[in-house]
């Protein structure tokens, strides 16, 4: 009998995942996030039922610099950006069009989007992450993370918490890649 207790410890302990949870940082459903590449703090979304981060952007234009793609766009961020901003295309990507956004007659189901690597910090977290490009104006977040981004972040999300994890306070680049 004294070892059924054990023994309850020693599977809950093996369980897959339940030790990692520890090293994971909780953040809330809204964040500081600082765009290091970009210098500039704004507000985030965290919505773990997005796939890929969201930059809101606007006048994209996709280009070629010595033989390699690139794209050029402006923050669509009140107004702050007036001077363009160019970045190597990382890839493009296929997001799937609400059921209202869907236009029979084009028969597209998805709209494609220009993605690039950003360096992004939250809290004392600075991390890489691939950003698509869209204009976000109408939302009341210019930056939208997805799941793939807070993979990265090892990140656990409070939607009871706004703002968890304070201002971004990463000093340098050296934990980017982690």
């Amino acid at each position: 009998m004294t070892l059924k207790p054990f023994a309850l410890f020693a599977c809950l302990i093996a369980l897959p995942g339940l030790g990692l949870a520890t090293e994971k940082t909780v953040y809330g459903l809204n964040e500081y996030a600082r765009l290091k590449d970009l210098d500039l703090i704004v507000a985030a979304k965290l919505d773990t039922g997005a796939k890929t981060a969201s930059l809101s952007a606007r006048d994209i234009k996709r280009f070629k610099r010595d033989g390699e793609p690139w794209v050029r766009f402006y923050l669509a961020i009140d107004d702050a950006h007036e001077h363009p901003i160019e970045r190597p295309l990382a890839r493009i990507s296929k997001i799937k069009r609400r059921a209202g956004d869907f236009n029979p007659e084009e028969g597209k189901t998805y709209t494609a989007r220009p993605v690039i690597e950003l360096e992004v910090c939250m809290g004392d977290a600075l991390r890489q992450i691939e950003v698509n490009l869209t204009d976000r104006s109408a939302f009341q977040y210019p930056l939208l993370i997805g799941s793939e981004a807070l993979k990265r972040f090892d990140a656990l999300v409070d939607p009871s918490l706004k703002y968890a994890a304070g201002k971004p306070g990463c000093a340098t680049d050296a934990n980017s890649d982690e």
